[in-house]
Formats: C-alpha cells, sequence, structure tokens
C-alpha cells in the first residue's frame, strides 16, 4: 500500500510537470513508473480476488472497496473518468505527429502518467479497503453455514438475515439529521 501511494504521488507530480509542460527532472528514469505498476498490481490483484470471491463481477469495484471511506471510493471513480478524458485527449495530440526521438516531450509522459494515476491510485485504495476492513478477507457465511458476498443482507440460499457485522458498511452519502 506504501509503495502504491509513493507511485501515485509521483504519477501526479509527473503529470503536473508534464501539464506545464516542462520535460521531466531526471528524463527517462520516469519510465521505471510502468515498472512500479507490475509491483503494486500483483499484490493487488490477489487480494482483490481473495475479497471478491463469490461476488458478482459487476460489483467487483463496490465489494474491494468497501473498505474505503466514500471520499476514497469518489476519487477514484474521478480519476477513472479523468484517465479516460486524458488518454483520448493524448490520441487526438499526437495524431499525424512524428515520432519523438530522444527523451519523450512532456506531451507523452502526460498521456502516460494519466493511467499511472489511475493504477496506482486503485491498488493504494484496494489495499487499504483489505487492511481496514479485513472482514473481507474472509470468506463470509450465513449463520447457517451457506456462503454469502460481502455485498449480500440476506442468504440467497435460506433467507436468513446476516449480522450487521458480516454486512459492508453502509456509508451515508449526506450527513443524516438528527430531530429534537
Amino acid at each position: 500500500m506504501v509503495l502504491a501511494a509513493i507511485g501515485f504521488i509521483l504519477s501526479v507530480t509527473a503529470h503536473v510537470i508534464a501539464l506545464l509542460g516542462i520535460p521531466i527532472p531526471g528524463g527517462g528514469m520516469v519510465w521505471g513508473l510502468h515498472i512500479g505498476i507490475f509491483v503494486v498490481w500483483i499484490p493487488t490483484v490477489l487480494v482483490g480476488n481473495r475479497m471478491t470471491r463469490g461476488a458478482n463481477r459487476k460489483d467487483f469495484w463496490k465489494t474491494g472497496l468497501a473498505g474505503c471511506p466514500l471520499w476514497m471510493r469518489r476519487a477514484v471513480t474521478v480519476i477513472f473518468c479523468y484517465a479516460i478524458f486524458n488518454f483520448i485527449l493524448f490520441l487526438v495530440s499526437i495524431a499525424g505527429q512524428p515520432k519523438p526521438k530522444g527523451a519523450a516531450p512532456p506531451s507523452i509522459v502526460r498521456g502516460f502518467s494519466g493511467h499511472w494515476m489511475l493504477f496506482y491510485g486503485a491498488a493504494f485504495a484496494t489495499l487499504y479497503s483489505a487492511i481496514h476492513a479485513p472482514r473481507l478477507l474472509r470468506e463470509p457465511k450465513c449463520p447457517q453455514g451457506h456462503s454469502v458476498t460481502p455485498l449480500d443482507r440476506f442468504c440467497p440460499k435460506c433467507g436468513t438475515a446476516l449480522p450487521e457485522s458480516m454486512e459492508t458498511p453502509r456509508i451515508p452519502d449526506k450527513p443524516s439529521t438528527m430531530s429534537l
């Protein structure tokens, strides 16, 4: 998780420098962020698969990030959308351009760093979730012993209500108001 945080900070830094049109200090060393993605993603995929076993594939991220605060889950979504926008902008900006020679220009680093931010950010959030909601790493079962998914409120086999300690935390989108 610490390596993912470092990778995220470095990728955001590279992205901002590239947006400003400044050549990246250290030149080609920035491409080490490509390799670093594999270092953090191998454990992230293993942990993510363990947390989401039995869950519906469409709920992968909802389940995998269940241990994160709401702002972190939203940040991953924003970074995902930005990475898509940045990639489309990158493709449009390099269309018809000759292949650069030597150190990559800031526009190339900007194109890649959007994806680096996404991969490092999602890895950090997934590993954070596993650390802060370790119940997601255990195979959940209903009181009758049937396998359930982390998002279930009731056992799909017997209909038994699941204890709240097994449920994914329900973080309200808006603060609740208390009546006096």
